[in-house]
């Protein structure tokens, strides 16, 4: 009789384990029905650039980091689209390529823009070494003139301002450009995200920083042999001993081409908000205020909801966290999460008002398999001004739970349906060797010993993998709601080691572009030739600017499609969201088979806010938003 109990709990032991397995196993569709599902899309993929002369391919960092530098090399390529020539499209884009740590201007190849030769932004006249090196790059009108600036920002040193000092109608040029510092006198920051809105009801734009590795550290710095303030996170978890988030508030002074007055209002940010390990970050008014509430995206520890209460001069935000039911894991909890935030996107889907908010972070199968995260709205904006959360995650039965090791997300409709897809990127390092296991015994390790560099395993460039041989999603609705990754059927599944991307349609032909920023490895970009696609609108909104009559992107506007036009589509105006990339300033919208789009437009000036109406035709159109209240589509 023992033998048979015995035998029937191995038995029963085996039927358990099989059964989790197969729940556990994401139903998928079939490679035929894949097939039919990416008919609406084709991409034409195109280098961006290519290698530099002498190219390196991992960074010279501190001695105690030297072991693992490949780690310490894991992030730098960025990119941004921006119409720098008043071509009424997003031609040009501002890359940064870790491989000769340049931030370069240049024409966007398939956008049947003139070329001319490839301008380096470099900081002339500031300090600028070798121990300092770009991550990013954020098109930005600060002085309100009508065109583009750049505010570009590194490890190694505070951000720079690079105001554009030359008209549109001339090809960009280093001439043009002149660099100031972003603040003085200049920090050793060690900066990863920043994202630009107007935060306070100002009416001026205000810059929230992301830094990393802790300030004043010295992490690029070969000679740092004596350097004390370098640590390494303190938990894989809840690590908050990063360097200090910044938010400035701006003020253009009413010269063109002067750089604004900055105003530091850090102390708006919790403590635990502020010394977070932040990689991402996105804005969205997600309470009906017209001021941006903002999604902080942070490695190693909780991602942070913070809901806006701010008056005018006076940042304010409170932390939201979400409540956890028994059928839900800690770490699904909106706020509450142990994973590596590491990408953040906004996508409203018909009939919501709220938008759903996907977030990236490490799923690597047979590695670090955490969960990329869903969170749909199931309730109303006014539930966060009460201090509740109405979201859940919901990434797993939407089958974007999984995918690899995640950075930047973008939402975009790329076949004028008027329903957006979603681009992930993903890859750490590549190389020959899997490191998986060596990584996992450093986060095995006691926490009290992780900060310390001397306890890291050995990660060197070009000879050590990790998750260095995945591909980018491209995640398509299905019939049942959920998500399906197309990349293999679009011919998008090359395992490039890929950071982020910037949206626009660059050639200006009514679709959706998307340029690639790869990290150690050639950009690229993916011209747009969907088949049969309906028409497209490419809707830039406008306001007007505190200096030479210039007319700057109304950043955080929003456009809501009338009500009776299918399918509903909602929009709102912050380019810079996300990790280190930056799209195009213009609304993507799909356009009804004949005649204009019928929307409203909601936007925020002279303290008070705004809503009108107005009729967009298909193409390229841009609407001035008025201090008055008045919209006008010219």
């Amino acid at each position: 009789m023992r033998v048979l109990y015995r035998v029937t709990g191995i038995l029963f032991a085996v039927v358990l384990v099989f059964g989790m397995g197969v729940l556990t196993e994401r139903p998928s569709l079939g490679e035929s029905e894949k097939d039919d599902l990416a008919e609406p899309y084709d991409f034409d993929v195109r280098d961006l650039n290519s290698a530099p002369e002498g190219a390196k391919y991992g960074r010279t960092v501190a001695p105690d980091l030297r072991h693992f530098r490949a780690w310490i090399s894991g992030v730098g390529a960025g990119v941004a689209l921006t119409d720098l020539r008043d071509l009424g499209r997003p031609a040009d884009a501002c890359l940064v390529d870790p491989r000769d740590d340049s931030v370069t201007l240049r024409s966007v190849p398939g956008s049947g823009a003139p070329e001319y030769p490839v301008v380096e932004l470099l900081p002339d006249g500031l300090p600028y070494d070798d121990t300092m090196a770009p991550m990013g790059c954020v098109p930005a009108d600060l002085d309100e003139d009508g065109d583009v600036d750049f505010l570009v920002y590194y490890w190694g040193r505070s951000p720079v301002l690079f105001m554009n000092e030359a008209g549109p109608d001339t090809a960009p040029s280093a001439e043009g450009f002149t660099a100031h510092e972003l603040v003085e006198p200049m920090r050793v920051w060690n900066t990863t995200a920043v994202n630009v809105a107007d935060l306070d009801g100002s009416g001026h734009l205000d810059i929230v920083i992301g830094n990393y590795f802790p300030d004043d550290a010295r992490v690029l710095d070969p000679s740092a042999d004596d350097e004390t303030r370098m640590e390494m996170q303190h938990s894989m978890s809840l690590a908050r001993n990063a360097g200090r988030n910044k938010v400035l508030l701006t003020e253009p002074t009413g010269e063109s081409d002067a750089p604004p007055e900055v105003t530091d209002a850090s102390n708006a940010l919790p403590e635990h908000v502020a010394t977070a390990w932040t990689l991402a970050m996105g804005f969205q008014d997600l309470t009906g205020n017209h001021r941006p509430d903002v999604y902080v995206a942070n490695d190693f520890g909780n991602d942070h909801l913070l809901v806006n209460r701010s008056r005018t001069g006076e940042p304010r935000f409170d932390v939201v966290t979400g409540e956890r039911d028994m059928t839900t894991p800690k770490s699904k909890v909106l706020g509450n999460g142990s994973f590596k935030g590491m990408g953040v996107t906004f996508t409203y889907r018909d009939p919501d008002e709220l938008p759903m908010m996907v977030v990236s972070n490490i799923t690597s199968p047979h590695a670090l398999h955490e969960s990329n995260f869903a969170f749909v709205p199931d309730g109303t904006g006014s539930d966060l001004l009460d201090g509740t959360v109405p979201y859940s995650d919901e990434s797993e039965p939407l089958g974007i739970s999984r995918s690899g090791w995640s950075w930047d997300v973008k939402s975009g409709d790329f076949d004028n349906s008027g329903t957006e897809e979603l681009l992930q990127a993903t890859g750490f390092m590549a190389g020959e060797t899997d490191r998986w296991p060596e990584l996992q015994e450093v986060a095995m390790g006691n926490d009290a010993l992780l900060k310390y560099p001397a306890v890291w395993a050995n990660f060197e460039p070009g000879e050590d993998d990790l998750s260095g041989h995945e591909h980018n999603p491209f995640w398509a609705a299905d019939a049942g709601g959920g998500f399906v990754d197309l990349a293999p059927q679009l011919g998008l599944d090359s395992p490039d080691v890929t950071r982020a991307f910037a949206l626009g349609d660059v050639n200006g032909d009514g679709l959706l572009d998307a340029v690639v920023a790869n990290q150690w490895q050639d950009s690229r970009v993916l011209l747009n030739r969907a088949p049969d696609a309906p028409p497209g609108i490419s809707l830039r909104l406008v306001r007007p600017g505190e200096s030479d009559g210039g007319w700057p992107a109304a950043i955080g506007a929003s456009v809501t499609t009338r009500e009776g036009v299918e399918p509903a589509q909602k929009r709102q105006l912050y380019p810079a969201n996300g990790h280190v990339g930056v799209s195009a300033d213009r609304m993507h919208l799909a356009a009804p088979g004949s005649g204009p789009l019928p929307v409203t437009i909601t936007w925020r000036a002279g303290g008070r806010t705004h809503e009108a109406e107005v009729e967009v035709p298909p193409g390229s159109a841009t609407v001035e938003l008025h201090d008055d209240g008045t919209a006008v589509l010219r």
